[in-house]
């Protein structure tokens, strides 16, 4: 079973203190919604968590070893990640960038085989990009852009898989979509973390809630707990109520 640990992460940016001993767990089987206000460092943390970035103190620790002790390959193949800016200025195809995902699996220079083909396909149909999948990523509109970055992620099929905001862009059904992909890759023993603003999509089918508030997790608990509305006050500045008109729409598949 691999999880993944932030343990008494920092890290300060020019003169501002971006992290300040941010500690939790990602573990098989959890959703977890990682939310805050712009600028709380909900990038920076994922950056940190699959070793894109480097803290000026703490550890970063996957399956009870140290992040920076993994080989490449080996922590490519533990790790996938969707980054929030899916934009590609070369000309591949959808198909040509998922495929992408399967380079942890493979020696360098190596021809891709069934298992890789069929890796492919799967994650490809798992967010329906079938349709536009040889296309070219530059002909591709956002939404459609985001689909293949999350489908690249899927078929490294690591057994863990962070995301950083990968609803935008999405119209209604593709977002519902990806909110329950999610949700059944968790259920099936994956370890899923979500940077998200959009707390009404996604908390409902989360295990946990982490609001980071000026460096510190501020809340590390089930959805109901981590958004109660002392927590959403002094994080978000803002009141929480029940719905009490036509909105918001209870939206379903």
């Amino acid at each position: 079973m691999t999880d993944l640990a932030a343990q008494d992460l920092r890290l300060r940016l020019g003169e501002r203190q971006v992290l300040d001993g941010v500690t939790f767990t990602l573990r098989p089987g959890e959703l977890v919604l990682l939310a805050g206000r712009n600028g709380a460092g909900k990038s920076t943390l994922l950056r940190l968590l699959i070793g894109a970035a480097n803290a000026d103190a703490g550890q970063v620790r996957l399956h009870d070893r140290p992040l920076a002790d993994w080989p490449a390959p080996a922590r490519a193949r533990a790790l996938a990640f969707v980054p929030q800016d899916a934009e590609n200025a070369f000309e591949f195809t959808g198909r040509e960038l998922v495929t992408m995902g399967r380079h942890p699996h493979r020696r360098r220079g190596a021809p891709l085989q069934p298992d890789d083909l069929a890796a492919v396909d799967r994650a490809l149909a798992a967010v329906d990009a079938g349709a536009f999948a040889d296309r070219r990523v530059t002909t591709l509109s956002g939404g459609e852009l985001r689909r293949v970055a999350v489908a690249r992620a899927l078929a490294t099929e690591a057994p863990l898989l962070l995301l950083d905001e990968p609803t935008s862009n999405l119209d209604l059904e593709h977002a519902l979509r990806l909110t329950a992909l999610l949700r059944d890759l968790a259920a099936a023993g994956r370890g899923v973390l979500v940077a998200s603003h959009d707390l009404n999509l996604i908390a409902p089918c989360c295990t946990r809630v982490v609001l980071l508030h000026e460096g510190r997790v501020f809340a590390d608990a089930p959805p109901e707990a981590a958004l109660a509305d002392a927590n959403l006050a002094a994080v978000f500045g803002v009141r929480s109520r029940a719905a009490a008109g036509f909105f918001p729409r209870d939206f379903r598949l």
